[in-house]
């Protein structure tokens, strides 16, 4: 199996069952909603699992798991201890660090858990080709470029619907390339910072943090509430 498509494999696992200590998307995004906001949004059934859809998707309480979860993030990805303490729990798909393995464990987990907020199916095969396109940092107008949209058009579950099959599996195709590139090489310009004792973890946490803001903003143009 291709470097990329590991790293694939690792963000879809993220999202879906967690890593180590890290949970998946949708009971992360679910334990940051208010209690009154869960009650009655689990599907009936044996085995109690929540629903593909949050019944809630797009209200206020949502809006606000979705803040904290960015926030969190942040949080998280700039805790270089953290991450590096993650990596063991990682099979390394490719020769990156731990602290970046793990930076990519955490942007996945929060752009699934964004989508599921949102009401997106996370089994949905758009939106898993478009999770780990968002997790290697494109941008809003990248994903619509993806997507076939012209220059300037807002993604909206309309233009989602009429996605055929043949662009999906385009995605599917580049994205294992962009996370390689993002995650492969996201210390490769600080290298000489590690001259100087303690700099190079203060740099990168700050690149690690500044670069989960930025996908959990990206996060929430591509996957609109309406």
């Amino acid at each position: 199996m291709k470097a990329g498509d590991r790293l694939q494999k690792l963000v879809m696992t993220a999202v879906t069952d967690g890593v180590g200590p890290v949970t998946g998307s949708v009971a992360y995004a679910i334990s940051r909603l208010p209690k009154t906001a869960t009650t009655h949004s689990f599907a009936s059934g044996d085995s109690g699992a929540p629903p593909t859809i949050f019944s809630g998707a797009g209200g206020p309480d949502a809006e606000a798991a979705i803040r904290r979860i960015i926030r969190e993030s942040q949080l998280t990805a700039g805790s270089n201890g953290f991450l590096t303490g993650l990596g063991g729990f990682i099979t390394m798909p490719v020769s990156i660090p731990a602290n970046v393995a793990g930076n990519l464990v955490i942007n996945a987990r929060m752009v699934g858990a964004i989508a599921y907020l949102r009401g997106y199916s996370l089994e949905d095969p758009f939106v898993r080709s478009m999770l780990p396109l968002v997790v290697a940092g494109s941008s809003a107008q990248s994903a619509a470029a993806a997507l076939g949209l012209k220059v300037g058009e807002q993604l909206s579950r309309r233009a989602i619907a009429k996605v055929s099959v043949e662009t999906i599996r385009s995605i599917n195709k580049k994205v294992g390339f962009y996370l390689v590139a993002k995650y492969g090489t996201q210390r490769a310009a600080f290298t000489l910072t590690k001259v100087v004792p303690g700099v190079s973890a203060l740099v990168g946490g700050a690149i690690d943090a500044t670069l989960t803001t930025s996908i959990g903003k990206v996060a929430k143009r591509v996957f609109p509430i309406s």
